[in-house]
């Protein structure tokens, strides 16, 4: 919290924001710690408007759905800024995760009640794409629908220094699924090739805005702003 403007209250939540009885919750808490994905959650309660910053990162806000493709999205833990109390949180695995320092779990929010929105940050203006699509496993941020499958493109030049630097990627299949990814690249858990220097980040001036035009249109109107 940077600002606010009204009455509120400020909490620290123990077990995390979902409804029910106290063994689920309790469970859900340790999936999360035992994945890694695990967060330290603030409660904000009041009337006004709360006026949320992290390091001066892009926030996007994603509207979910009770049906659809915006039903849920997986974010990583480390992207994620806020979510609403009618977000169910959890983990999802991702079985390529070990590809990327990203690991094999993720965090999953989804549709659990009326105007559950979700808060993402991204190091510059966030590219929205619609599967199919590849992607770096470095850039990837969020993602509605099912997990990514891998491509590996490894070859005899990639061990004498001489890869293309992308070496693998994420492949996203579904028709309609929606994919974002933010304009800079994490440090990798796995280098291929002895002159692998891509992990250098790469910095645009708006890929949402060059994507799908001033105002965030196309084909998100609302969902995405």
């Amino acid at each position: 919290m940077v600002a606010d403007q009204g009455t509120f209250k400020y909490s620290k939540r123990l077990l995390g924001t979902n409804q029910g009885s106290f063994v689920g919750q309790v469970m859900n808490h340790l999936a999360r710690r035992f994945s890694g994905e695990n967060l330290e959650m603030m409660e904000v309660q009041g009337s006004g408007t709360v006026y949320l910053a992290d390091q001066g990162a892009h926030v996007t806000v994603v509207s979910l759905e009770a049906s659809g493709w915006f039903q849920s999205l997986c974010v990583e833990s480390e992207d994620l800024l806020a979510f609403t109390d009618t977000c169910q949180y959890g983990v999802t695995p991702i079985g390529v995760g070990v590809l990327s320092q990203r690991g094999i779990f993720t965090s999953k929010l989804s549709y659990n009640g009326a105007n559950a929105q979700v808060a993402i940050k991204t190091n510059g203006n966030p590219l929205i794409l619609q599967a199919p699509c590849r992607v770096d496993p470095d850039a990837v941020v969020a993602w509605t629908g099912k997990a990514p499958n891998v491509k590996v493109d490894v070859n005899w030049k990639t061990f004498i220094g001489q890869t293309s630097g992308e070496s693998y990627m994420f492949e996203f299949n579904e028709p309609g699924q929606i994919v974002i990814v933010q304009p800079f690249e994490r440090q990798s858990g796995l280098r291929v090739g002895v002159d692998d220097n891509r992990y250098q980040p790469d910095m645009q001036e708006s890929a949402f805005g060059n994507t799908f035009g001033n105002g965030g249109g196309g084909i998100f109107g609302g969902l995405i702003h």
